[in-house]
């Protein structure tokens, strides 16, 4: 076990700097590029060659990915090329908004997706269709075309939920919750039409091997071998689709911000994309890979200390 989580974590931190060095070479690569967006595309050459010296972009690009990596260990992630404010103070008070939507749609995807999943293969029949075609239409339709559907229906027609807008929870805990509450329907029925589906693949293929049959050849409720042994055995793939998940919920945040007007690290990434302050890229792609390998650290653990065969992978 103990092996299995160093290795994992061993794997976590390869990726990490992978993707980080990856990520850095395309946005840091071209340094009179940068300069020139910064002073605009009428800048002078001898004014572009000047910026991209007072940034520091002369320097070898190595020299650079490590000043950068070993200033994010100590928590700086430098500044913005634009208006000088610190990318880690700017992330501070955009984080929290984007995790608290991805991670609520996340548990709740969890839930729905294996209460769905486990019904739609135990019962069969007319509730497994009625599910398949749920999740079909869910998985079909884009998160912001379901995002603007819900603004019509609980924002403007029945007014019992705000359109767009954020607020913090120190100031209000209702107020926070209704203004997340549209977001995260938002990300959730794709997430679980999906999830759902894969589950319930993954509890029809164990409910049809034979220790199943021979547990009910003993006289072994229904419910004992479904919730002792098939869920167990299912939760494997179904972690895997859970893991994979978070990476599509923080790809769907971008939208769901843009349309709900949320201040959260999606709204950052795409504002700073628009004008090429690649410090702040960097900073939100960080913090995006960050939270992808813990979520799959932690799915990971969870697989093998529910099914002890994963630890000898």
């Amino acid at each position: 076990m103990t092996l299995t989580l160093v290795k994992n974590l061993a794997r976590s931190c390869a990726v990490l700097l992978l993707v980080t060095f990856a990520t850095f070479a395309l946005m840091f690569g071209n340094g009179p590029g940068i300069a020139r967006a910064v002073l605009g595309l009428n800048a002078r050459p001898e004014d572009v060659e000047r910026e991209v010296i007072a940034l520091g972009l002369d320097r070898p690009l190595l020299v650079q990915y490590w000043d950068w990596l070993t200033g994010a260990f100590t928590g700086n992630l430098g500044e913005s090329f634009y208006t000088g404010q610190s990318v880690t103070g700017a992330l501070s008070t955009r984080v929290p908004v984007t995790l608290a939507i991805v991670l609520i749609t996340l548990v709740l995807t969890a839930v729905l997706s294996v209460l769905l999943g486990v019904t739609a293969a135990v019962k069969g029949g007319w509730v497994d269709r009625v599910l398949q075609f749920l999740s079909v239409l869910g998985t079909a339709v884009p998160a912001f075309i379901i995002a603007i559907v819900l603004v019509f229906t609980f924002a403007i027609a029945w007014r019992v939920l705000p359109a767009t807008g954020y607020v913090t929870p120190e100031i209000s805990i209702g107020g926070w919750a209704a203004s997340v509450t549209l977001p995260v329907l938002a990300l959730l029925i794709g997430s679980v039409a999906s999830a759902a589906a894969q589950f319930r693949t993954a509890v029809l293929d164990t409910l049809g091997r034979d220790y199943v049959r021979t547990l009910r050849a003993r006289g072994i409720s229904e419910r004992h071998v479904i919730f002792r042994h098939v869920l167990r055995n299912s939760a494997g793939p179904g972690l895997t689709v859970l893991s994979l998940t978070t990476f599509t919920l923080l790809g769907g945040a971008v939208f769901i911000e843009q349309v709900f007007a949320l201040p959260g690290m999606g709204q950052l990434a795409n504002e700073s994309a628009q004008i090429n302050d690649v410090p702040m890229v960097m900073g939100t792609v960080l913090v995006t890979i960050v939270i992808v390998l813990v979520v799959n650290f932690l799915g990971d653990l969870a697989a093998t200390a529910l099914n002890p065969k994963a630890r000898t992978r």
